[in-house]
């Protein structure tokens, strides 16, 4: 299976929600809404990766929807983190970028993939590298 630019972004984006978990636990002594970001914000990756073991056209879709959830949740817990004082706001708007843009990358993906949906039928030969290229471009 080969990298793609979400496969990417969704990894960095991973270790960077790692990274502020473990500073999370460490400086500010926050375990429980850490440990909620840790889950969502990794999962992300996570299930764009497994999208790439899919078996079929509904399986990767269903794998890159489960990825978009999670980026809204992440989004949500960046947000409350913020607004409670645990991250700075140049963390917190640097990291929300990010989310926002695999938020916004992952739901016009979804909508491609519904649309497709709807009007093909699945190849017998189906290939979910095939499927990235459906992906829109990121933003460097």
């Amino acid at each position: 299976m080969r990298d793609t630019p979400i496969k990417t972004k969704s990894y960095a984006f991973a270790i960077r929600i790692v990274r502020l978990f473990q500073w999370l636990c460490k400086e500010r002594n926050e375990h429980v809404l850490s440990k909620q970001i840790l889950r969502c914000g990794t999962s992300i990756g996570a299930n764009v990766e497994e999208a790439s073991g899919a078996y079929s056209e509904k399986d990767f879709s269903a794998k890159i929807q489960i990825a978009f959830k999670e980026s809204l949740e992440t989004r949500y817990w960046l947000r409350l983190l913020h607004d409670t004082d645990y991250i700075e706001t140049p963390a917190f708007e640097s990291m929300y970028a990010d989310c926002d843009e695999l938020v916004r990358i992952l739901s016009a993906t979804t909508k491609t993939l519904r649309e497709k949906a709807n009007s093909v039928q699945e190849s017998p030969d189906f290939d979910p590298d095939s499927l990235y290229s459906l992906l829109p471009t990121p933003k460097s």
